[in-house]
């Protein structure tokens, strides 16, 4: 059975290990100069910035390179519903996933993840969001895939969903393998 072409982003799955689910919740902000549109599953980076009140800002993840964390949600400002995505210029807070022990479920559009390619790192590749859904459309760029400390992300597996096989449109799990919110990681 061929799988789906249905791109959601990072969806958090579960905690990595035996233990169970943590959290890893933080609230960051976006400011209105920021252009880019943010959605549930979009990766993404402090920019070295902070809100007037000292809340770091984050900007959408570019697919290469120190990953804080994905975002959850939204939180609504009294003039803008922010239930599925955060509108380009318009400033906001976001929920953001940085525990980097979190297990991910991507979808590889290239199609080359193979059994030998578990534990390998790879980038993503950012993609369009699907509007009605308001889900992200970052996919795992697997092309990419090598033994690259830098990488933001590393291959652990595939999803375990009837119907999932390797091929085009896996879905894979993944976890955050150059994080910004890790011991030893440098500066912003």
């Amino acid at each position: 059975m061929a799988n789906t072409n249905t791109p959601r982003g990072m969806v958090p799955l579960r905690d990595a290990g035996s233990k169970g689910e943590t959290g890893g919740v933080e609230m960051f902000y976006v400011a209105a100069a920021d252009a880019t549109a943010l959605f549930i599953g979009d990766p993404v980076v402090k920019d070295g910035g902070a809100d007037a009140a000292g809340v770091a800002s984050v900007t959408r993840h570019g697919g290469t390179g120190a990953i804080t964390g994905v975002v959850e949600g939204f939180v609504p400002n009294g003039t803008t519903d922010m239930v599925g995505n955060r509108a380009a210029s318009t400033a906001a807070y976001v929920l953001v996933r940085t525990d980097p022990n979190t297990l991910f479920e991507v979808q590889d559009t290239a199609g080359t993840i193979a059994a030998a390619d578990i534990g390998l790192n790879a980038n993503l590749t950012t993609g369009t969001a699907n509007a009605y859904s308001k889900r992200s459309g970052f996919v795992l760029a697997s092309a990419s895939k090598a033994v690259t400390a830098t990488l933001p992300v590393k291959i652990m597996g595939l999803s375990q969903r009837p119907g999932n096989e390797f091929g085009a449109f896996a879905k894979v799990l993944v976890k955050i393998n150059n994080s910004t919110e890790a011991n030893a990681s440098v500066g912003i």
